[in-house]
């Protein structure tokens, strides 16, 4: 791993970026025409090139730095979920009745809305969730739910950590999986894992599936009371915009997934065990700006390495201890909607990974037939 620096922590400023993407939305809805794609244009390009030219950040905080030193990370991510809420349905209420606003603009304008629901929104959600604490956890239920996918704390949870590398995990994107299949993929396998983890849970407590404190009865509920909001609000043009930023949010969301574990795998011990999780097995990426917005999540191999330390410590690693991206997120979600240069810059650095890690398996087909039983 890179040198620790115990007096070394990132300024929490910075990481205060994402609020900048709120203004962009109400502009992008009092003026109309360019601006509604100020936001994507803002977190995909903009960031791009940031990372560019501020470069990557290589340092290690201390992972011990007391929970009480961390106080302006937690209050960063605990202010977003309001502020995403009034953003949106203020919004919702808005724009359907803005004549100034043609109908493709409106629906621009909610794509942008759900770039940031999905860029920040359901990230920020997925630090809530891994915390101890239940209003933090709440927090990451109510983000959830105004991108209806609540399912997804109990599939990343429950599934996603204990599975991550093997055929058990939806969300780990097979080698030469094209984006645009992994895609239709996620959705009905990670819904279902979700529910069937929950469902397995309360059997070992022997409770049926339709217990109360089955989760998924409160997710329904959360994602039933943002629809009948979005429909007082803004009747069903309302509804039709907000289903259009949780669809783009739930698309930037399995975007991320999808570069996060492309083609890496864990050995199979045999009788069903698999290696424990490594550093190895995610793909980091240092890049500081796009960390800036992403709150580290492109730190991700120290993430499922120890999933519960908060954002601010989360550690970078060399090359030699684990596979680098060779561009922050913004530029490598671009890149997986093009599946021909995805795996023209992917593909050679999973053989290397291989090469690296595993060199005792040479015939790779073989190995992922005998032990993943879907199709790759």
């Amino acid at each position: 791993m890179l040198t620790q620096d115990p007096k070394y922590l990132p300024a929490a400023a910075p990481f205060w970026v994402s609020l900048t993407l709120v203004p962009l939305a109400y502009i992008g809805a009092a003026f109309g025409g360019w601006t509604v794609f100020l936001l994507p244009l803002y977190t995909w390009y903009l960031f791009s090139g940031l990372d560019l030219a501020i470069g990557r950040n290589s340092n290690n905080p201390d992972p011990e730095t007391p929970e009480a030193s961390l106080a302006a990370y937690r209050i960063i991510t605990m202010v977003w979920a309001p502020v995403q809420f009034i953003m949106l349905f203020s919004l919702i209420w808005y724009v359907p009745q803005a004549e100034h606003l043609s109908s493709f603009e409106r629906v621009a304008l909610f794509f942008g809305i759900g770039v940031i629901t999905g860029t920040v929104g359901i990230n920020y959600s997925h630090e809530l969730m891994h915390q101890k604490n239940k209003a933090e956890r709440w927090m990451a239920d109510f983000l959830l739910a105004m991108v209806l996918y609540s399912h997804f704390r109990s599939e990343h949870l429950l599934v996603h950590h204990r599975y991550v590398g093997t055929p058990k995990d939806a969300v780990t994107a097979r080698y030469n999986e094209g984006f645009h299949r992994f895609y239709p993929r996620v959705l009905r396998q990670s819904l279902q894992s979700a529910f069937e983890a929950e469902r397995k849970m309360l059997a070992r407590k022997d409770l049926p599936w339709h217990h109360r404190s089955n989760p998924f009865f409160k997710y329904w509920a959360l994602q039933a009371a943002m629809l009948a909001l979005a429909f007082i609000l803004g009747g069903w043009p309302g509804l039709a915009l907000f289903l259009v930023q949780a669809g783009t949010a739930i698309w930037q969301l399995e975007l991320v997934n999808y570069i996060e574990h492309y083609g890496l795998t864990r050995k199979h011990l045999g009788d069903g065990k698999y290696e424990h999780v490594k550093p190895q097995h995610s793909w980091n990426s240092d890049q500081r700006a796009s960390n800036w917005l992403l709150i580290n999540l492109q730190r991700h191999s120290d993430h499922h390495f120890k999933p519960n330390r908060r954002y601010p410590v989360l550690q970078t690693y060399s090359a030699e201890e684990a596979p680098q991206l060779p561009y922050g997120y913004p530029v490598m979600t671009m890149a997986a909607m093009v599946p021909p240069l995805w795996r023209r810059i992917m593909n050679p650095r999973v053989r290397q990974w291989r090469a690296t890690y595993y060199p005792e398996i040479t015939q790779w087909a073989a190995y992922n037939k005998a032990t993943n039983p879907m199709p790759r």
